[in-house]
């Protein structure tokens, strides 16, 4: 809560086992705290199921790191699993400390089964909820938990205190390996199989066999307003969000508070999150919060509704929930508008710094294809791009590369526009249009202010595309449906209260205008956040130079940076 008491500058993370789930009170000792993260297999049952499954701390999802704007935090991470680890911690801008940021073979090698890796970061002008994953293959189905960075001390937050505060992490399940079925989607060259479930908070809730001990229940009481963190920790899905009966009010998404926003349901993409204040206001009883899959065109998802309660403090668990009115899953018209209605807060205290001098516009188009591949199944390999170039992950990690000068890891000379423009958006392509491999990057001026356009194409499918950039927030400045027009669409950006993110939808069909200004020196991951799509290669790098000076330098690499 914005009033607890003082947290010590230095904070080190060490998450027991035996944390405790629901509402937590920030701490107010102001005694160093050691924390450690170990990455184990421990066996989880879901819908009927028990296997074993990657954990930290042997909880899934995992531990929540709670901060404060300021603080400097220290994760030791070991790696006691059969597979390599690295740990995203997704949303926090790691200011000259890419070491931190967590990528595998962007910024560091991953951590070996056996070893270990302490993840040493500040909490610099930052606030509100992040979340943490596993940053390597498919691992993040599993490994991962929330963030809550809480305002300086004495900084109160910028609408009505909630009586309590509640995570609630939007994921997925598998009854089967996850890595396993990657790979056999890699071998036959076709997408592994959907997941078998949702989840709210791990749990598949009532609507699914064996639930009955798998189901989140909320607690309130009857005239009190909570602050629901939503996070997004789905691999592949866009999910729609509400809870039965109430009303939600958004005032934060990925750590940046908006104007409220009074909405029946919330649409959210892998990677973001968003604040929400419920006011429990109804008749006393139990009411479902659920959450299903948004998808606008006929891909096969897993649209199975996941449920947790909403449940009034006395009324009893005989009580049957009621269920939301959750958009359609095609609801293109519900997301753009709710998009759409999204703006920074923008006051004195909370500015939103929209560069308005542009020094360097890129324009970057979004497409999948089939490359021929003699061994698949259908003689064809899935792939993504990004200005036809497919990304292929190095072997040693671009930041060690760049700080180290190390030549033949990475080119600079991923094309700042696409190599031949056609229709974007036209009539369905089926073409490859000489999609090429590599480990190309964009190399950006320290400081400069950059222009990025996303846009959608319909080779094989139009889709909507969730894109994360590491290192940064920027200003989403533009969208629209069709092909983008560099004469007419700037005309009609937001250049006042433009939203504020880490994460954006690219709409289906569609283009986003993003802007940021480029101070952060180092390598910086940018990829969707459909894991699907990143591991077909819909990803590249931005490798911002130094500034002037040390001081807007890379930090120098830890002693202890994984090896490769």
């Amino acid at each position: 809560m914005a009033g607890s008491g003082s947290l010590c500058h230095l904070r080190r993370f060490l998450i027991l086992i035996s944390f405790l789930a629901g509402f937590v009170s920030l701490p107010s000792e102001a005694a160093v705290k050691q924390y450690q993260f170990d990455i184990q297999v421990k066996n989880v049952s879901r819908l009927c199921h028990a296997k074993p499954v990657v954990t930290v701390n042997g909880m899934y999802p995992g531990p929540t790191i709670y901060a404060r704007e300021g603080d400097r935090v220290l994760i030791n991470v070991t790696n006691h699993a059969q597979y390599n680890m690295s740990i995203h911690w997704h949303g926090l801008k790691q200011y000259r400390n890419g070491w931190a940021d967590g990528p595998a073979y962007i910024t560091q090698c991953p951590i070996q089964t056996g070893n270990s890796y302490a993840y040493d970061f500040n909490v610099t002008g930052q606030r509100g909820t992040l979340w943490w994953h596993a940053h390597i293959s498919w691992l993040r189905a599993t490994v991962y938990g929330a963030i809550v960075i809480m305002p300086k001390e004495g900084t109160p937050f910028p609408f009505p205190q909630p009586h309590m505060e509640a995570n609630i992490l939007l994921g997925e399940w598998w009854n089967t390996d996850v890595e396993t079925l990657v790979k056999q989607g890699n071998v036959l060259g076709l997408p592994p199989n959907m997941s078998d479930a949702h989840t709210i908070n791990g749990k598949p809730g009532p609507l699914f066999p064996c639930s009955e001990k798998h189901t989140y229940a909320l607690e309130v009481e009857q005239g009190k307003t909570y602050l629901l963190r939503i996070i997004n920790a789905a691999l592949n899905d866009e999910l729609f969000f509400a809870i039965a009966g109430h009303s939600m009010t958004v005032v934060e998404i990925d750590a940046v508070y908006v104007k409220p926003l009074t909405t029946q349901a919330i649409l959210i993409a892998p990677g973001q999150t968003t604040n929400v204040l419920v006011r429990a206001d109804q008749a006393p009883g139990r009411y479902f919060m659920a959450t299903r899959t948004f998808m606008d065109v006929p891909i096969p998802v897993d649209n199975k509704t996941a449920t947790a309660i909403f449940q009034y403090k006395g009324v009893p668990n005989t009580v049957i929930p009621t269920l939301p009115q959750l958009p359609a899953p095609n609801d293109t018209v519900f997301a753009l508008n709710y998009n759409k209605k999204l703006r920074s807060l923008n006051i004195p205290q909370f500015p939103a710094d929209v560069p308005l001098k542009v020094d360097r516009k890129l324009f970057y188009i979004i497409g999948l294809g089939a490359n021929p591949c003699p061994t698949c199944l259908n003689g064809t390999r899935l792939t993504a791009s990004l200005n036809n170039i497919s990304f292929v992950m190095p072997q040693i990690a671009l930041l060690q590369a760049h700080y180290f000068d190390i030549t033949g890891v990475f080119r600079t000379d991923f094309p700042d526009k696409p190599p031949t423009p056609f229709n974007y958006t036209g009539a369905p392509l089926t073409a490859n249009l000489r999609t090429a491999q590599g480990t190309r990057v964009s190399k950006i001026a320290f400081n400069s202010t950059v222009e990025l356009v996303l846009q959608d194409t319909n080779l094989l499918t139009v889709e909507s595309h969730p894109f994360h950039l590491h290192g940064y927030n920027f200003f989403v400045v533009g969208t629209g449906i069709g092909n983008f027009d560099p004469a007419k669409d700037p005309a009609k950006y937001n250049l006042v209260d433009p939203p504020e993110r880490n994460t954006v939808g690219v709409p289906t069909g569609g283009w986003t205008a993003i802007r940021f200004r480029a101070d952060n020196p180092g390598v910086w991951f940018m990829h969707c956040h459909l894991e699907l799509h990143t591991g077909w290669g819909l990803k590249t790098a931005f490798v911002v130079e130094d500034g002037p000076g040390p001081e807007y330098s890379v930090l120098p690499p830890p002693e202890d940076l994984p090896p490769c």
